[in-house]
């Protein structure tokens, strides 16, 4: 199965070199972020941002501050995920979570690190038009509070998402699916993208492709071993959670997949029809991943 492996390495190695502590007191506090940090990974979202450069015509290198950003969010959003109030996992990523290898205490400041270090590498380091770049940094903080992902895992924990289909997906395209459209529209912003159909055509890609990831993760967490995903599958079942599996059945989720791999694919022509090629990479690997 293809995936840009290069613009993962390029991102890997971009976060190898990023520091957060400035002192001896603290460096704890960055041994525990880089821990998980650096714990591997597709790194689905900071490809996504340096495919979407591509297919606008950017050097993709360009956005590596923005892309980083979106990681370290990611990655605090994990740390977050796994303790014992929420998900409660010892396992990511084939190694133990962050609380687990350094105290609840310690993965809660981690978290909160990582955010914080998010926005300020984003305005420190990202190039470009600084209109652009604060409308970018706007954004992904609008797509990771409570009118996104903190809002979706609050629905989630809250259990007060609508019933039925509409609820579901309105849960998921807050938890998951924002930070996906964000990796996406993003990129946009920072190039100062201002044509209506083309933004229409992205926004509406990043949608689809927020809900196809949702919904194969639900898939694999009742069928993918904990080897292959890295952490204990069944997880959703165990904590009683709303997924595309528990309300349509294994197979209805996997028939929900299909579709939305093609509606995914439809929007991506449009968005970008001249060259899709990393983004249908990222597309395809998606709808058919194992882990």
């Amino acid at each position: 199965m293809s995936y840009p492996e290069h613009l993962r390495e390029q991102v890997e190695r971009y976060l190898e070199l990023l520091r957060f502590s400035q002192e001896a007191a603290t460096a704890g506090l960055e041994q525990a972020m880089r821990y998980s940090l650096l714990a591997g990974g597709k790194r689905v979202r900071p490809v996504l941002a340096l495919a979407t450069a591509a297919a606008v015509g950017l050097q993709p290198e360009t956005v590596l501050p923005f892309a980083a950003a979106l990681e370290l969010i990611h990655t605090y959003s994990l740390i977050h995920d796994d303790l014992p109030a929420m998900d409660d996992d010892e396992l990511r990523r084939g190694r133990p979570t962050c609380h687990v290898a350094f105290g609840e205490d310690v993965a809660i400041l981690a978290g909160d690190g990582l955010y914080a270090e998010a926005f300020a590498h984003l305005l420190e380091r990202q190039s470009g038009d600084p209109q652009n770049v604060m409308r970018a940094a706007a954004e992904l903080a609008r797509a990771t509070g409570v009118s996104g992902m903190v809002g979706g895992q609050y629905l989630d924990v809250a259990a007060s998402a609508p019933a039925g289909a509409d609820g579901l997906r309105r849960l998921h395209a807050l938890k998951t699916g924002r930070l996906i459209r964000v990796s996406v529209e993003g990129v946009l912003l920072l190039e100062g993208h201002q044509e209506p159909a083309t933004i229409s055509h992205f926004t509406n890609f990043a949608s689809e492709l927020g809900v196809l990831f949702q919904i194969v993760d639900d898939i694999l967490d009742v069928t993918g071993s904990q080897e292959a995903l890295g952490k204990p599958s069944g997880s959703d079942e165990r904590l009683g959670k709303r997924t595309y599996v528990t309300e349509f059945g294994l197979d209805g989720a996997r028939e929900l997949a299909r579709t939305s791999h093609e509606r995914t694919l439809e929007a991506l022509r449009g968005a970008a029809p001249r060259d899709p090629g990393l983004l249908r990479e990222i597309t395809d690997f998606i709808a058919n991943r194992s882990y």
